[in-house]
């Protein structure tokens, strides 16, 4: 997999073009083997938001490259070019490796490449590309998905981990952790796209849950049932639940325990607490509880999630938030 040629069109991104010729382009100092034979395909001149772009060769030449690499596509409910979408197809029928990062998977699902696929693309455009290429499957929550000759990536970031991936592929771990040294990253990083994602409270004024919602963040870590939030709602837990779905495409449980997964996550990066009283802050009673919601619903346990994203400078345990768990304890579906 010695030639990479990355296909860029107007409408490209800058950052992931940027990372895959930072990977590509350059060997580290300290690798001795043959590095990758890297060219930019494209037509004429391409313009970069201010930047412009001057091609190695036209689109043509990706069908005699062994790597093709398709950067962000910047605006998805833009069709990518006719003649970029066929030179991606024409060689990866003449045998090369394709791979997109982030919205680049919108080029590859246009060509075809990934109908009856599993593929993924940046977490804020997995339900357009879903709804757009039904043929594809979307998984939304990993950071990257390799399917052999085709392989797609999550959103910015996720480029480098393909990028890494690939050199891992064709050189081994040992030089794909040395160029990782180099620019700095982990050479593997643990869990899936979904750790990034926000779960912001819904925000719609003169929804009969308008009021409900704060209610209810400033009571995570007492335990609730749907009945307590119906009582508050004025309203029964039928009613309730069908206000939470149009309101937020999910159960009144299912929300409150994305919002105090949410809520585990900034007191693990901003604050030194234990598992053990975190779990009481946000609700979940015990560590044992609190790790398996957070791995199940991140991919990682919240140990390495800390880890990852702690910040440089540590704040006080938070106090308002940390009181113990009063009345009921979390029983089955009914509590959390």
């Amino acid at each position: 997999m010695r030639s990479v040629a990355l296909a860029v069109t107007d409408g490209m991104l800058h950052f992931e073009l940027s990372v895959a010729h930072e990977v590509f382009g350059v060997a580290p100092d300290a690798v001795t083997v043959p590095w990758y034979d890297l060219s930019v395909c494209g037509p004429d001149t391409v313009p970069f938001g201010r930047f412009r772009l001057e091609p190695d060769h036209g689109l043509d030449r990706l069908r005699d490259a062994d790597t093709v690499i398709v950067p962000g596509w910047a605006d998805v409910d833009v069709d990518p070019p006719a003649e970029l979408v066929d030179a991606v197809r024409t060689a990866h029928e003449r045998g090369a490796r394709v791979a997109s990062l982030c919205t680049g998977a919108f080029v590859l699902a246009a060509a075809g490449l990934l109908d009856g696929k599993r593929a993924t693309t940046h977490w804020a455009h997995t339900d357009v590309l879903a709804a757009r290429y039904p043929e594809v499957e979307v998984d939304p929550d990993v950071l990257y998905v390799d399917n052999g000759s085709v392989l797609t990536s999550a959103g910015k970031a996720a480029a480098l981990d393909l990028c890494l991936h690939l050199v891992r592929l064709d050189h081994g771990s040992s030089i794909a952790n040395t160029v990782a040294r180099r620019l700095v990253v982990p050479p593997h990083r643990s869990g899936g796209q979904a750790q990034f994602v926000t779960a912001p409270v819904p925000d719609q004024d003169g929804h009969p849950l308008t009021a409900l919602f704060p209610w209810i963040i400033e009571r995570l870590g007492r335990p609730l049932t749907v009945e307590d939030l119906a009582r508050q709602a004025r309203m029964s837990s039928r009613h309730l639940g069908r206000h939470f779905r149009a309101a937020t495409g999910t159960t009144p449980l299912q929300w409150l325990l994305a919002q105090r997964i949410r809520h585990a996550q900034e007191l693990l990066e901003k604050t030194d607490d234990s598992i053990d009283t975190i779990a009481t802050a946000t609700g979940m009673g015990t560590a044992t509880t609190l790790r398996r919601h957070f791995n199940r619903t991140l991919g990682v346990p919240p140990d390495t999630y800390r880890r990852t994203f702690r910040t440089r400078t540590r704040r006080p345990p938070a106090t308002a938030t940390t009181r113990p768990a009063q009345g009921r304890q979390a029983q089955g579906e009914e509590t959390i």
